[in-house]
């Protein structure tokens, strides 16, 4: 293995910022995909698309996944393909499973077979527990809500556990918002500010839901601070709530606009079962304290302000 070697799998926003911190590290950076040229605009973003590598690959095809770590040898390989969406995933069930289970069982079929020490790492939803008392935190129960996407998920994060016992260094790692401007602009926080900075009126669903918002650059500092301690599963988060009304009022205030004249509430945009506060424990946040003293700083309105001047 080489130290100085990370292999991403997945070319989305995650992994690109991941990339550059990585970078930024003196580490080398290979980025596997589908579809090369449909992803370089994350990179180009950041300015980074000729500092990575970039492979095609079908986490489908196990002896293609053996080949690329033959080839590259690497350290260490952070899994963020997969389906990324509640709302798209019950579109094409087949594919959310496959992306995030097949693909991450491929992986762990590979190293187990070589006897590989390489640390691996899969990327999971905060939405595949079920609260208690509004946090969350690894050790809550998971949910039951029965979207192909969180479901996908859950299988494979008692995959990686299961497969931990056989003394490979694999990680879960499980993230809640995860915001940056490269965000959708169909993602509430994203929408929200384009819409009060260029004073348009916009639809949305629930806005009495409390969810916990970190930035992406702080969650990437996170990750290649906790990829060096021993193999174990992490909730990556700030663990500091906001409600949708909140960032409404936040946004539309940054251009002197009052929020309650551009916005309408539509029941297409709410979700079934949709828990009311989804929030990291502040657990999660205290290990990274304590251990790197290491503290987010970017949350609540911060967060709204920074993505607002980012656009």
């Amino acid at each position: 293995m080489n130290k100085n070697i990370n292999l991403i799998i997945g070319s989305g926003v995650l992994g690109a910022y991941l990339a550059l911190e990585l970078l930024k590290n003196k580490q080398e950076v290979i980025i596997t995909t589908r579809s090369i040229k449909k992803k370089m605009k994350n990179y180009h973003y950041l300015k980074i698309e000729k500092k990575v590598k970039f492979v095609k690959l079908d986490v489908n095809k196990k002896i293609k996944i053996e080949n690329i770590i033959k080839k590259f040898n690497p350290d260490k390989i952070f899994y963020f393909a997969g389906q990324s969406s509640l709302t798209d995933s019950l579109k094409d069930k087949k594919e959310t499973f496959l992306s995030h289970f097949n693909g991450t069982k491929n992986f762990l079929d590979v190293i187990k077979q070589k006897n590989l020490k390489i640390k691996f790492f899969k990327a999971n939803s905060g939405y595949i527990f079920s609260p208690k008392k509004g946090l969350i935190d690894i050790n809550c129960k998971f949910s039951s809500n029965n979207n192909p996407y969180i479901k996908a998920q859950q299988k494979t994060f008692k995959l990686i556990k299961k497969y931990r016992k056989f003394g490979l260094k694999l990680f879960n790692l499980v993230f809640m918002q995860i915001e940056s401007p490269l965000r959708p602009k169909e993602f509430f926080i994203k929408k929200v500010c384009l819409g009060a900075k260029y004073k348009k009126k916009i639809e949305v669903g629930n806005i009495n839901t409390y969810r916990d918002y970190s930035w992406i650059t702080e969650i990437v500092k996170a990750i290649i601070l906790l990829s060096e301690l021993n193999a174990k599963d992490f909730i990556i988060s700030a663990g500091k709530k906001i409600s949708g009304k909140e960032i409404l009022s936040t946004s539309y205030k940054i251009n002197k606009l009052d929020y309650k004249k551009y916005f309408s509430v539509k029941k297409k945009f709410f979700r079934k079962n949709e828990d009311k506060f989804l929030i990291g424990s502040s657990k999660n946040s205290l290990f990274l304290k304590k251990n790197f003293n290491f503290k987010f700083k970017i949350f609540g309105n911060n967060l709204i302000n920074k993505m607002y001047k980012n656009l």
